[in-house]
């Protein structure tokens, strides 16, 4: 991904009222930043932030957070957010690889995955967000019977990702080769992206699975 540089992106972000300089800070104890024991809700790749913001808007009732790696791309995220922020969404400039650091076992309700990079090349499959070494990582955040939502325009990334889970040992319980012709449509929030391939004629692929404990 080539992304434009754009010098002041840290200033930036440290002014939005829902950015989260040391998120490390919060481990454990998210409960307190949010000061409610609502449900947390992780994006991973949060993009230009239409979807987790609108999920936000919506729902003041769960807490959400955003992560994102590339301060570039946050700052199209924070444009979303109103001047006092929002009382429900954390928005973190941190690597999913660590998350480990932010989050005890069991503190995350439920993870979304939209569109990540597919990584095409065999020799870049870990870089994945469904490679196996992600899908260990995630359990180690999220709590017994939590889920993750997954959804790509990119149906060989698709395919690779459902054996991913199967062989992780989650559990399918919806899946879909076409969002918007199934009963998974009702009530989903497109990313900008999604809108741009949906309208293209591109079917868009979408599981949700959850982990088991043993």
């Amino acid at each position: 991904m080539r992304l434009r540089n754009v010098p002041d992106a840290q200033d930036r972000l440290e002014r939005c009222a829902n950015f989260i300089q040391s998120p490390e800070e919060y481990k454990g104890e998210w409960n307190n930043f949010f000061s409610n024991n609502n449900p947390i809700y992780l994006e991973i790749g949060s993009g230009k932030g239409n979807f987790i913001t609108t999920l936000a808007r919506n729902n003041p009732q769960i807490n959400y957070i955003a992560l994102e790696r590339y301060p570039t791309v946050l700052i199209k995220l924070i444009r979303k957010v109103p001047e006092d922020g929002y009382k429900n969404l954390a928005v973190m400039n941190v690597d999913a690889e660590k998350l480990e650091e932010f989050f005890e076992v069991g503190e995350v309700d439920k993870l979304y995955l939209n569109f990540s990079d597919p990584w095409p090349k065999k020799r870049h499959a870990k870089r994945r967000l469904t490679s196996p070494n992600f899908l260990n990582i995630y359990k180690k955040v999220l709590g017994p019977g939590s889920s993750i939502e997954f959804k790509t325009d990119n149906r060989e990334f698709f395919d690779y990702s459902v054996e991913e889970f199967k062989n992780q040992g989650y559990t399918l319980t919806k899946l879909t080769y076409d969002l918007y012709n199934s009963d998974m449509v009702e009530g989903n929030v497109p990313t900008e992206y999604e809108e741009k391939f949906h309208a293209l004629g591109t079917p868009i692929n979408k599981l949700i699975a959850i982990y088991k404990t043993s």
